[in-house]
């Protein structure tokens, strides 16, 4: 593996450095081995990922078998399946299935009887005689049993009470059937998933990308092909250990903020998380309602149709077109240049259109410039050089001439996103008028002069990023992925119309797969028409919504004393796990509190759990609980340290953490602990969710605290107890 690596890291560094240095001949020469070089690599790198698999293999091979009697035969074949699919080298026979070969499906979706499963060829009837589940570790069998329609519930319930891992595992052997009709959905350009807090979404979105990385080589998809978008970068790293462990590259992951920075060439901009920190400290008052109302107006239906208006009157409005003269002469004239862009039927972005009138109008210069190279000839004659001196000193006036020609025509070739975006704000009468005929929130005239005044010190809101990033790909300023053909966006209910239009624009020819939960929404309201407006948007022919009611992730109490947050009529459904009930604390101030939270953290390490998530409401709080908290910790007795989660670090989370939490989106923790549930930071309307999803992080023990007066959604809470 070394010595491959550094094969690969020679040859690029070589290669590299003759494009720089006068070595154009080692170059011709060079390039006939490289398709050599490159083709050994790639099979050493394939033969170091079996090495891999097979060593993986070795300490488990397989975790079921089927026994199948295929319609037409006389005995039952059967057939194991693991983690990947292995063959005997002489016979060429299959031993063990990969979890994702079309066979593997009778496992998950079928009990003892008649059963089928979907292969290249067709469908494939048959009867299970036999559906077997083993635990195989360090190669070491452990025990097996034989499992009905669904995986057992003692072997699940087993899986699902050990501690949460430091890194997202794989499920391959938990997959129920509805899951895995998810995963192997193949119809479908948008498939969406409706999945409770704990229902396996985000597991199944990775699971099904390792599927698609699987199938056959017509629809196989590379590494390069698949993006995931992450709601935060702790999220990247908590997940990027699945396709891996299941064999196969990571995929580019990516968070709306880094598409956000790429697009706008690194201005600076608000963050999500800021704003939602800008929001959590605000509070429930009036500061908070106009930053909502700036950003659900600027990332809505009605926005997306003033930016489209705005950007069919920019090049009749505001592209500076003017006559373009060259030695004296006039070579194209200003209205004839806009007449070209104006009446242009090419469908191309205004930028392109742009760079191609600079291209015409510079070759009409090229064709007057041998002409012009005489008159430059002669008027150095005048002073006396020599024909050799006249000769050089005209074609220098000649580039001198050409170049500030080219500024000139860029004054109008070019384009100025931001300062375009300003122009859209700047004159408020035309802005209505653009806007006629479309919804406009009460306090318009507000939004109109807070964005005025923010772009006029540079400043870009989290709304105005997305609108400008969104103009900027419309007006074709960015690179289009086109080789981007699955996206898998997680936390979707947390996005907005804007999000989707954003990125249907900057990866035109992917299928989607969509995942969320209308009841962990952060900022906003959102129903399960939230799923109506992304496929109206995402504008895919073939489009299902998939329901996941059903947790996996907290025991039944949990889930109850968590659901007790909502608003009545959600429907979950509870794995049947069982622990402790949920409890509420509280002191007569925030000093007392503290020795009972450490007192619980101290409870929680002692009790088993390897993760322990103290989770607040903003990051200020989380500041303030882990500085009051870290200095009376003194491990437990275990040296477990304390850590404070901010936005940028990469944490692994196996402690005792501080964490905001808008970070712990997706995330899950043996032990969860709440403080501050009081009246003072939990008594607005969103509050209710954030205790939602902040109590359903928890795995198997829960506890909030506080001091003073209770949060009235604590307060008012049916299953409040334990206090």
């Amino acid at each position: 593996m070394d010595a491959k690596q550094e094969m690969g890291e020679y040859t690029a560094h070589a290669m590299a450095s003759l494009y720089k240095d006068d070595g154009f001949q080692q170059l011709a020469e060079a390039a006939l081995y490289v398709d050599q070089i490159n083709t050994r690599i790639a099979l050493q790198q394939e033969k170091a990922n079996r090495i891999r698999r097979l060593e993986r293999m070795l300490l488990s091979p397989y975790f079921a078998r089927v026994d199948f009697l295929f319609d037409g035969d006389a005995e039952a074949e059967r057939m194991y399946i693991g983690r990947a699919s292995m063959k005997d080298p002489d016979s060429n026979e299959i031993k063990v299935y990969d979890w994702r070969a079309p066979v593997a499906g009778i496992f998950y979706r079928f009990g003892p009887g008649r059963a089928y499963y979907d292969a290249p060829s067709g469908r494939i009837d048959g009867e299970l005689l036999l559906k077997r589940q083993y635990e195989i570790r360090d190669g070491r069998l452990v025990f097996f049993f034989d499992a009905d329609v669904e995986i057992v519930d003692e072997f699940l319930r087993q899986f699902l009470s050990q501690n949460a891992s430091a890194r997202m595992k794989t499920i391959v052997e938990t997959i129920q059937r509805d899951q895995d009709a998810v995963i192997r959905d193949s119809e479908n350009d948008l498939l969406m998933v409706q999945g409770a807090a704990g229902s396996g979404k985000t597991s199944i979105g990775l699971h099904r990308v390792a599927y698609l990385m699987y199938q056959g080589l017509a629809n196989r998809l590379a590494a390069d092909n698949i993006v995931i978008l992450s709601p935060n970068t702790l999220f990247e790293r908590y997940i990027s250990g699945i396709l891996p462990e299941l064999g196969e590259q990571n995929v580019v992951s990516l968070t709306a903020e880094k598409i956000l920075d790429d697009v706008l060439g690194g201005r600076v901009f608000q963050t999500k998380n800021q704003l939602l920190e800008t929001i959590g400290v605000a509070g429930d008052g009036e500061e908070t309602r106009l930053i909502k109302g700036d950003l659900e107006f600027k990332t809505g239906f009605a926005f997306i149709g003033i930016l489209e208006r705005f950007i069919k009157a920019i090049p009749r409005r505001f592209v500076a077109f003017r006559d373009v003269a060259y030695a004296g002469s006039v070579v194209a004239r200003r209205q004839s240049l806009k007449n070209k862009i104006v009446n242009s039927k090419k469908g191309l972005s205004l930028a392109v259109l742009l760079k191609q009138l600079e291209a015409a109008v510079l070759d009409q210069v090229h064709e007057a410039r041998r002409s012009r190279m005489d008159s430059l000839a002669e008027f150095v004659k005048r002073y006396g050089y020599s024909p050799r001196e006249g000769a050089a000193a005209a074609r220098l006036l000649s580039v001198l001439e050409s170049a500030a020609l080219v500024k000139e025509i860029r004054t109008f070739t070019e384009l100025d996103y931001f300062g375009l975006y300003e122009r859209l704000f700047a004159d408020e009468a035309w802005f209505y008028q653009l806007a006629k005929g479309l919804p406009l929130p009460e306090g318009i005239g507000g939004i109109l002069s807070r964005t005025r005044q923010g772009l006029a010190s540079g400043a870009l809101s989290h709304g105005d990023a997305l609108a400008l990033a969104y103009l900027t790909l419309r007006l074709g300023g960015y690179r289009y992925m086109d080789r981007i053909r699955q996206v898998v966006l997680d936390e979707a209910q947390d996005y907005y119309p804007l999000h989707f239009a954003l990125y249907n624009k900057l990866f035109p020819k992917a299928r989607y797969t969509v995942l969320g939960d209308v009841n962990q929404t952060i900022a906003k309201e959102a129903d399960l028409s939230f799923y109506e407006q992304v496929s109206q948007i995402l504008g895919k022919e073939k489009t299902t919504l998939v329901t996941m009611n059903k947790s996996f992730r907290c025991t039944s109490e949990i889930l109850e004393f968590s659901a007790g947050f909502l608003e009545g009529g959600v429907e979950m459904e509870s794995f049947s796990r069982h622990g402790e009930p949920p409890s509420v604390h509280t002191a007569a101030s925030e000093a007392g509190l503290a020795d009972v939270i450490i007192g619980e953290i101290a409870l929680s390490l002692e009790k088993g759990c390897a993760s322990v998530g103290l989770i607040c409401k903003t990051a200020a709080d989380a500041a303030r609980w882990y500085e009051r908290l870290a200095g009376l910790w003194d491990g437990g007795g275990s040296g477990t340290a304390m850590h404070l989660v901010e936005e940028a670090r990469e944490e692994e989370l196996s402690g005792v953490f501080v964490v905001p939490v808008y970070l712990t989106k997706g995330l899950e923790f043996d032990a969860v602990l709440v403080p501050d549930a009081d009246r003072e930071r939990y008594r607005g309307k969103d509050d209710r969710k954030l205790l939602y999803i902040a109590c359903s992080r928890a795995l198997h023990r829960l506890a909030l605290f506080y001091a003073g007066e209770a949060s009235p959604w604590l307060a008012a809470h049916p299953g409040r107890g334990g206090e």
